[in-house]
């Protein structure tokens, strides 16, 4: 079985379980569903898990398929696994996709969802045309329009501007160029970035947080994966996935040198993308992680405040 197959099977496994939150004693800001917060970016994630989640674990705990709403209105990635922590009240009709991996993409779930417009890289733009063309013939749906973008693309959502960045990653679509996310308004700035192994030289000079370039342009949020658990695990994926470690190193030379510079004194970076086979249980994460980083967890909403808010 091939890593795409795998994927799949994953996927297709994942949905088929029944869902509820990690349980945790985390705390964070809540904001009524349906809602848009006036005060800051904000985002909710919908699954933090990586690829090898197939349900509840033996420790009883389970992480639905990476996936973030933002802003109550669109969505970054979107698969089965998601769909439950959907707010009943909010019916998003927009999605950006980092990468075809069946973890992340899943073009039948988007038309059932009733997803109307569809933001990808122009590098497999035409095999998810194919993928979206026979999800709405099975469903008996319309297309969604698929609109395919370059690196460096900004696109205006409602008032937020969504820049595709470059990611660090590898699919079976050889030529395939996975991205990243720079979300920006009012002042806030907040880089979604996963998959990805570190933060690309390009993507961090695009979003104005590359050291080299003077004067800078920080970020005042980042949300990163930590597929490979700490530094110690042994794992194929380091090679186009980021550990604890590397978050951790990427979080302090952003704030030492002034590109990372959130409204909250002491916000973390927040982990996402989590695998099974490589990280602890939420309750250990939050006792062990360093301290200018939090693991994320299904369901949890943050506010990125926009500057003078």
């Amino acid at each position: 079985m091939d890593r795409r197959q795998f994927l799949g099977a994953a996927a297709a496994t994942v949905a088929a379980a029944a869902y509820s939150p990690v349980e945790t004693a985390a705390k964070a800001t809540m904001t009524p569903a349906g809602s848009k917060d006036p005060k800051g970016i904000l985002v909710r994630f919908l699954g933090t898990g990586a690829a090898d989640w197939k349900g509840r674990d033996d420790r009883g705990e389970l992480r639905r398929l990476s996936s973030v709403l933002i802003d109550n209105d669109f969505l970054i990635d979107f698969t089965p696994t998601d769909a439950d922590m959907l707010p009943k009240d909010v019916h998003p009709t927009t999605i950006f996709y980092t990468h075809s991996h069946a973890d992340h993409y899943n073009a039948k779930a988007a038309v059932e969802l009733g997803i109307r417009q569809v933001y990808l890289n122009h590098s497999w733009y035409e095999f998810a045309v194919k993928d979206f063309e026979a999800a709405a013939k099975e469903l008996g749906k319309a297309v969604p329009a698929i609109t395919p973008v370059n690196i460096g693309t900004s696109i205006d959502v409602n008032g937020l501007k969504v820049t595709a960045l470059p990611a660090n990653h590898g699919t079976g679509h050889t030529f395939e160029q996975t991205m990243m996310y720079l979300l920006e308004k009012k002042g806030a700035r907040v880089i979604y970035a996963t998959d990805t192994g570190g933060i690309p030289s390009l993507a961090a000079r695009i979003a104005g947080i590359d050291a080299h370039v003077k004067p800078g342009n920080p970020i005042t949020g980042l949300i990163m994966e930590a597929t490979m658990g700490m530094d110690h695990d042994i794992d194929f994926r380091i090679f186009t996935h980021s550990s604890v470690g590397l978050v951790e190193r990427t979080a302090t030379v952003l704030e030492q040198t002034g590109r990372y510079t959130p409204v909250d004194k002491g916000q973390p970076v927040y982990l996402t993308h989590m695998a099974r086979t490589l990280h602890g249980t939420q309750a250990e994460l939050d006792a062990n992680l360093p301290k200018n980083l939090k693991a994320a967890y299904d369901g949890l909403e943050v506010i990125f405040k926009f500057p003078g808010a």
